[in-house]
């Protein structure tokens, strides 16, 4: 059933206030996380963790209502792409309203709320490539066992943060002794390196196993460039924060230095690799006229 123009305006119309009323829901449903904090109780690095978190909570929050806004301004075909990046931010604040309100009360920057969310956003993350540049640029090479270019990423992003989280909660100890931090951080790395094989980098030094570059479109080349450095460069803050957390033993345990490497990180990769798809869903979109 067709719907008439001005329905289709008004259904267009609300989709912000739709995004504002979810996460006003939200934040009074989560209310009880966290009380009013005095920034003046902190100082040094645990006030900057503490800032950091409140401003991760805001600007997922903020990312999400302008993607969940401007996913009307886009082509019909790149609409799941602006939907995944409001997904993958609207996760993260919610979890962030969480880590905050532990770190406030408990004075702990959680590890398991963290990987909680990374657990459904870095899969969501590794989507956007076929989301984006569509499924005729996706090629049909598999990994026996595992399958084609989406299951590849899935496993690879669950590898890589199942291994990071057994080395950061101690859950290896018994099995690998003293070396257990450093061995879930190797592990987890061949997660990342698989996600890198199929996705392709950013300095053309090796063919993307999952898409082929020349049925990308002209208009998608720098947005798809830009999403792989995010992967192979932005997430290098990622094992960096690892050698701090205290669980890890690797260097000096410093969770509030951990938890700030991991908030930046989280802040640039999750509301940049929006952008940075949003931004060639509308050149591509402008195209088409």
């Amino acid at each position: 059933m067709d719907l008439n123009p001005s329905y289709k305006n008004g259904l267009r119309m609300s989709a912000p206030i739709l995004a504002l009323m979810t996460l006003g829901v939200l934040g009074l449903s989560t209310a009880s996380a966290s009380e009013y904090a005095n920034p003046n109780d902190y100082e040094g690095m645990a006030l900057l963790t503490f800032f950091l978190f409140f401003v991760g909570y805001i600007s997922m929050g903020a990312a999400f209502i302008f993607f969940v806004m401007e996913r009307n301004s886009v082509a019909e075909e790149y609409r799941t792409t602006m939907t995944i990046s409001a997904l993958i931010v609207g996760i993260a604040a919610f979890h962030y309203y969480y880590m905050r309100g532990a770190y406030v009360e408990d004075g702990i920057v959680s590890v398991h709320y963290r990987y909680m969310d990374w657990l459904i956003t870095v899969p969501l993350m590794a989507l956007k490539f076929p989301s984006l540049v569509g499924k005729g640029a996706i090629t049909d090479a598999k990994i026996p066992g595992i399958g084609g270019f989406a299951n590849v990423c899935f496993f690879g992003a669950v590898w890589m943060i199942g291994w990071g989280f057994a080395g950061e909660t101690g859950l290896m100890d018994g099995t690998f002794g003293d070396s257990a931090g450093l061995i879930c951080l190797i592990l987890s790395g061949v997660g990342w390196a698989m996600i890198i094989v199929a996705v392709g980098d950013p300095f053309g030094v090796m063919e993307p196993k999952g898409i082929d570059n020349s049925k990308v479109k002209a208009e998608l080349e720098w947005s798809l460039n830009a999403l792989r450095m995010f992967i192979v460069v932005g997430w290098v803050i990622y094992p960096i924060g690892y050698l701090y957390s205290p669980e890890a033993n690797l260097l000096d345990g410093n969770q509030e230095l951990m938890g700030v490497l991991y908030n930046i990180a989280d802040m640039i990769n999750k509301i940049g690799f929006g952008v940075v798809a949003w931004m060639g869903a509308k050149k591509a979109t402008a195209a088409m006229a």
